[in-house]
């Protein structure tokens, strides 16, 4: 994990205030090029939203990426549903990734 994000602030605080109000159970992970050093400003921002369980996530991923791509924000944001990515790419994406949103506290 890293803790570098090449994004504005103004646009990291737009993609938190959707995060928190269409997943606020999933912990979401950025990474790609807006992490590792390789970015410019046209670069997309990649993101994978991991549930509690590990399972799919349900329609609130659908919401959130209809609001991801009717907001303002000036860039594309891809997003991606870590149950429904093969072992290579999950494997591909922990070695480096920053903490966009913690999930809630497991009991």
């Amino acid at each position: 994990m890293t803790d570098q994000l090449d994004l504005p602030l103004r646009y990291r605080h737009m993609v938190e205030a959707l995060l928190s109000e269409y997943v606020p159970n999933a912990e979401v992970w950025a990474y790609g090029s807006r992490i590792n050093g390789e970015s410019h400003e046209g670069s997309d921002l990649d993101l994978v939203l991991r549930s509690l369980t590990l399972e799919p996530l349900g329609p609130e991923f659908t919401d959130l990426v209809e609001a991801l791509r009717e907001s303002n924000i000036p860039i594309l944001v891809q997003v991606c549903d870590w149950a429904m990515l093969p072992e290579s790419f999950r494997r591909e994406i922990a070695r480096g990734y920053v903490v966009l949103q913690k999930g809630p506290p497991q009991s």
